[in-house]
């Protein structure tokens, strides 16, 4: 049996700072029509209200990897499972994430996508642990400490996104 527990981030302060990141990100993309590229599934709800809130035109596309499966531990390995629709070859492109962990499927994307000469390729993360690789990110929700979460797109084993929160998850209990 699993347990969901406590909340980790209530909705009011999610949506709030998915607001704030979608000023900043406004601000410095006035006029260069950006490209947003979700990663799935984790990230969609923050992506629909990440672009939803940001005042300048945007396109979406999405990106599809995976390391860890059904497991809650990373296997090590990044696996293309859906690459992109759009070519980006001069497109100021912005990888929507739902969490950064230990980096490794970020950096998988960074220079997969970099390697495909876009005129800039930049990093929002909605959640980070607090030992993530710093430089990888350019917008960050929040920093939180390890253990596994839930909700707001967020699964285990493609359970509990629907909280408009995030919240513990225990799969010992």
């Amino acid at each position: 049996m699993h347990a969901v527990g406590d909340v980790v981030v209530d909705s009011e302060t999610l949506h709030s700072r998915v607001a704030d990141l979608a000023g900043e990100i406004a601000r410095d993309y006035q006029g260069k029509d950006p490209l947003f590229v979700g990663v799935l599934k984790g990230a969609y709800m923050f992506l629909s209200d990440l672009v939803r809130a940001i005042d300048i035109p945007t396109e979406v596309d999405f990106i599809a990897v995976s390391s860890y499966g059904a497991a809650t531990a990373s296997s090590g390995v990044v696996r293309l499972l859906k690459d992109l629709d759009h070519e980006i070859e001069g497109r100021h492109v912005i990888v929507v994430e739902d969490i950064i962990d230990s980096g490794l499927t970020l950096k998988y994307l960074l220079e997969l996508l970099e390697a495909r000469d876009p005129a800039s390729v930049e990093a929002c993360c909605l959640l980070a642990r607090e030992r993530h690789q710093r430089g990888l990110v350019k917008y960050l929700g929040f920093e939180i400490p390890e253990g596994w979460v839930v909700g707001y797109g967020l699964d285990v084993g493609g359970w509990h996104r629907d909280y408009d929160e995030i919240r513990w998850y225990n799969a010992d209990v």
